[in-house]
């Protein structure tokens, strides 16, 4: 195997997990990122090679061209594997450019950006009959009686552009409780130059989060799979996954596949759903066209998602697999579960004897490795430096 696999993003665990998951086959993995600052990640053993780049957003024609000149001096074509929504967002509206030097999955431009964006998103679900929230987009006629009579309070605003969001707000949404609320949060919006949509709230406590987790290969088939379900998030109830179990729900193949085969999706996808409590029907969230938050519990059970990719890439494709059993192995991220674990529990959401029960499980750790500890030395490092850093 002489091509290399880029990861680009290497300042959180997903391009950690992404490392490991390859370099234990013995591939040769190289670490890009655009500072040294936070990179954890390239301090895994298993990172063959660093490379520094312009950043992909303040120097977005000097990023893509680092990608070039450094592919053009390789024997073979690397594999690119984006590891956060940013990365992967300049890398499709660039797609043709870069796939003259890189081995992606993605063949059709726009696609990703399309599933990524909430608004996109949510036509392509009604156009192909999956179940989505009910939403009101700002500009709508009797915006505010829509909200009222069939939105209802409280309802969550959304951005159409989560990455861009995410980097201004440090949150997923805003929940708001009367009108008021709304107004305040769509004039924060305007502020920062985002569109952003209300949608009613799925009921259901965060146990209500399902996901499924598929590869489509170049024919646009789901050749591997599984589901599971979150148990705990950060910041709790509309944050990211820091307690996850996988779990067989048939259910969510059922949809999951026939949406995204439906749409000519390639490469690894992440649905996500949440269970309405009340009725039992599963409702499409969103979509993670890129490795997953708990990449390492989907290795350990047996689907090694990146290294999929790569051998599909390099025309060595592995033995079609689904996981159709509950191995109930979880996905846990300490750090941040203890900060949701200490938020569940002052709102009342969550007992102590409740979260003690759950750390028995046999489990898929977000940084730390008895095999490769130096990333997880290095992230305690940084942090504890910050803290801190903070106080002087």
């Amino acid at each position: 195997m002489n091509n290399k696999a880029v990861i680009l993003g290497n300042n959180y665990y997903i391009g950690l997990s992404a490392i490991r998951s390859l370099g234990v086959h013995g591939v040769h993995t190289v670490a890009v990122d655009y500072s040294e600052e936070d990179r954890y990640g390239a301090a895994s053993k298993y990172c063959s090679e660093k490379i520094i780049v312009p950043h992909y957003k303040n120097d977005t024609e000097g990023f893509i061209q680092a990608l070039i000149d450094y592919a053009k001096k390789q024997d073979q074509k690397p594999v690119l594997i984006p590891c956060h929504d940013t990365y992967l967002e300049v890398i499709d509206a660039n797609l043709p450019k870069i796939k003259e030097y890189y081995l992606i999955p993605q063949t059709e431009q726009g696609l990703a950006s399309k599933v990524m964006n909430k608004d996109t998103l949510h036509a392509l679900a009604v156009e192909h009959g999956v179940r989505v929230p009910e939403t009101v987009r700002i500009h709508e006629p009797n915006f505010k009686e829509r909200v009222e009579e069939e939105i209802k309070f409280p309802c969550l605003v959304k951005p159409f552009d989560s990455p861009s969001f995410v980097a201004t707000f440090r949150k997923k949404i805003f929940k708001v409780h009367n009108m008021e609320e709304l107004e305040e949060a769509i004039n924060k919006a305007k502020e920062a130059n985002l569109e952003v949509f209300v949608q009613r709230i799925i009921p259901g406590f965060d146990d209500h989060m399902y996901t499924f987790d598929a590869y489509l290969n170049q024919d646009g088939k789901v050749t591997h799979w599984t589901t599971c379900q979150k148990l705990r998030q950060y910041p709790i109830n509309f944050g990211a996954s820091v307690y996850t179990i996988q779990k067989y729900t048939p259910e969510l193949f059922d949809i999951g596949s026939k949406f995204l085969e439906a749409i000519h999706y390639k490469g690894f996808a992440e649905i996500e759903f949440k269970k309405d409590e009340e009725t039992g029907e599963f409702y499409l969230i969103e979509i993670n066209a890129r490795i997953t938050n708990f990449n390492h519990l989907l290795y350990k059970v047996g689907l090694n998602f990146p290294y999929i990719t790569y051998r599909e890439m390099i025309g060595k494709p592995l033995e079609p697999k689904a996981l159709t059993d509950t191995t109930n192995r979880a996905f846990w991220y300490g750090y941040e579960d203890f900060l949701a674990v200490k938020d569940y529990i002052k709102s009342g959401q969550l007992k102590t004897s409740e979260v003690m029960k759950s750390f028995f499980r046999p489990k898929a750790y977000a940084i730390w490795s008895w095999k490769d500890p130096k990333p997880a030395f290095t992230f305690m490092k940084t942090r504890v430096g910050k803290l801190f850093g903070g106080r002087k």
